[in-house]
């Protein structure tokens, strides 16, 4: 947020002092602000529909609590104005009796590469930073139906494009468990939003990981669901193929919630008992290279579902790549389409710059060498290699993942990410066990089952020693979403919550 218009912001937000403290519950004591943030989205829903809080009160809190937090930069753009106003239009209507809708006054924290209807969709990059798209994307129509709220637009790392989120043009997020650390990206705005309590759940999207990433180095949970299953159109692309958005929150039951109302499937999601449900373990390629805090927070996470009667069988997926990144494998279609997509998108929206014009502008320089040596230089990847990985590779793959689960296999269980979050500013590789990896290997773990289009749902596996989480993620077949939803809600269960951050 730049100087004038957090000048602004504070101005807007001067007169609403006193209103939090003196929250009377219908149902007994004063509900003081810490108790506000420590609302879930189901929670903060049954509040404002018992009228134990009103929707602009928990939306004052909201917009209170991400000023407080501004140094952690989770929003490119907040109109507190706007989210206020749609606040006392919900209060209005509860008032007036009218059925609501499920996620009625609810304030969401959304990533900036989704359209909002008049209300810039930057992309964090700089030559979108006046793009105003005239419609909302269909997926925050149904959203918007369900009587959401928009609170903000979060930050990004540069049009999705990268693992840090530290951002040429708007800045870096900082991880709230640490804010000399990234919190992972590209969806790392929504991620901190979540984590420190400015809003309860949010949207990001997921390409390569892009949701469950920060997901798990924020401590939150996040949810990319099977390819398809969410509305595509009005989002920032960077591959049809993979691309898809993907909600974000700190307990399963709110994505369970999200997926609901994106979906229009309203079939109750009940929680997978873990006794006798059969977890893959693929140690071979997705639990090698490990931190060491990581293996050890990740195997006792394992310990405990095994004691929760989850059975745990060691699988070999055989298609798996030894390197995930090399270009005539899945990352080559993401690489292959950009292009193209991000070209289509541009021209729908009239007034946005060229192709040529956004990339020229690109503020983070490992965007920008990435994007000179990947897309539009010399190691781009070629239309042969591309319809290799389409039509040979990625069918493989998932063919892999079909035997696998086939041979009653529920879901993999592994890693998120490698490492803990990095500091802010290491932004080229990595190191672990004395070796050496390209950040985008960041993204590893990720990258199998996004390209094969599986579901996929990161949480909280523990804390490291030095108090930073770790993410233990599920992936499940192709359109088992509510099912894994259900998985993780046991899950969830036996690892517990992890405390919030110190702020």
């Amino acid at each position: 947020m730049t100087n004038s218009k957090r000048r602004r912001f504070l101005q807007q937000l001067s007169v609403l002092t006193g209103a939090l403290a003196g929250v009377v519950p219908r149902h007994g004591s004063a509900m003081m602000p810490r108790d506000l943030g420590n609302l879930g989205a189901v929670q903060a829903l049954g509040a404002i529909r018992r009228g134990d809080i009103t929707a602009e009160q928990y939306a004052q809190f909201c917009l209170m609590r991400a000023e407080a937090l501004h140094d952690l930069n989770a929003f490119i753009g907040l109109q507190p104005e706007h989210v206020l106003e749609a606040a006392r239009r919900a209060d209005r209507l509860r008032a007036s009796g009218a059925r609501l809708g499920a996620l009625h006054g609810l304030p969401l924290a959304v990533k900036d590469n989704i359209d909002t209807a008049g209300i810039p969709t930057t992309a964090a990059t700089p030559a979108l930073r006046e793009n105003r798209p005239r419609e909302d994307a269909p997926i925050m129509t149904a959203l918007y139906g369900a009587g959401a709220i928009l609170l903000g637009k979060t930050n990004m790392h540069e049009l999705a494009f990268g693992y840090t989120n530290n951002n040429g043009a708007f800045g870096a997020a900082r991880n709230p468990y640490d804010r000399a650390r990234i919190p992972g990206g590209s969806s790392g705005g929504t991620a901190v939003a979540v984590a420190a309590r400015m809003a309860p759940a949010g949207l990001g999207t997921d390409t390569v990981g892009s949701v469950r990433v920060p997901a798990a180095m924020c401590g939150i949970v996040g949810l990319r669901p099977s390819s398809g299953r969410y509305p595509a159109a009005g989002i920032v692309p960077l591959s049809h193929t993979r691309d898809t958005a993907g909600p974000m929150a700190r307990a399963v039951a709110d994505l369970v919630l999200l997926d609901s109302v994106i979906t229009g499937d309203a079939a109750p999601v009940e929680p997978v008992p873990l006794a006798g449900l059969r977890l893959g373990v693929p140690r071979a390629y997705y639990w090698a290279q490990l931190d060491d805090e990581v293996e050890r927070v990740a195997n006792a996470a394992l310990a405990k579902l095994a004691a929760a009667g989850a059975q745990l069988a060691d699988v070999d997926i055989s298609a798996l790549p030894t390197d995930a990144f090399r270009t005539r494998r899945c990352r080559s279609i993401q690489l292959f389409e950009l292009k193209p997509d991000l070209t289509r998108y541009l021209e729908a929206h009239p007034g946005a710059p060229t192709f040529d014009r956004v990339a020229a502008g690109l503020a983070s320089p490992p965007v920008k060498t990435a994007f000179e040596r990947l897309i539009v230089g010399p190691e781009a990847p070629s239309r042969e290699i591309y319809d290799a990985a389409l039509s040979e590779y990625r069918p493989s793959l998932q063919a892999a993942f079909v035997q696998a689960f086939g041979a009653g296999v529920d879901a993999i269980v592994f890693p998120m990410t490698q490492v803990p979050a990095l500091p802010i500013g290491q932004d080229a590789e990595f190191e672990v066990r004395g070796e050496k990896f390209p950040l985008p290997y960041l993204g590893r773990n990720a990258d199998p089952g996004s390209c094969a289009g599986l579901p996929g749902i990161c949480l909280p596996a523990g804390l490291t020693q030095t108090k930073l989480p770790v993410g233990l993620a599920l992936d499940a077949p192709a359109g088992a979403d509510r099912r894994l939803l259900g998985i993780g809600l046991s899950v969830e269960r036996a690892l517990g919550r992890l405390p919030a951050p110190a702020l």
